[in-house]
């Protein structure tokens, strides 16, 4: 299964990073083979529509699988069209390692929606 994290350094060791739209880096790793290759978020630091444009370039990068602490409604609008799951950490702290032990171990539970506000807003928190 290939799956996307959100880091906020570019190796297996680095921290997880609670936020989606604005993390630093995107680690995708296919969890069979152990194979990584991690890519800066490029929306880090747009000054709006961070989260559309994050999901944006998962999307090129075809992920079954997110996992992230936090996902705003318009990210994770994107994300479910296509059919991405997206798996929460929150209250999870540790390395992106340490995530794909959890998520194999099933730790980390399925999200149906957003877990954060829009920046915006408008409350659409499930």
């Amino acid at each position: 299964m290939k799956v996307c994290l959100t880091s906020t350094g570019s190796s297996l060791e680095s921290k997880l990073d609670l936020r989606f739209g604005r993390c630093g880096y995107f680690i995708f790793m296919d969890t069979e083979t152990g194979e990584f290759e991690s890519i800066e978020n490029s929306a880090e630091n747009a000054s709006y529509g961070a989260g559309i444009q994050a999901a944006q370039v998962v999307m090129e990068k075809k992920p079954d699988a997110v996992i992230t602490g936090n996902i705003g409604p318009n990210a994770s609008s994107v994300l479910s069209t296509v059919g991405i799951k997206v798996y929460a950490f929150a209250g999870f702290e540790g390395t992106v390692t340490d995530a794909i032990k959890a998520f194999r171990e099933n730790k980390l539970k399925p999200v149906s929606g957003p877990t954060v506000e829009s920046h915006f807003g408008t409350s659409q928190e499930k």
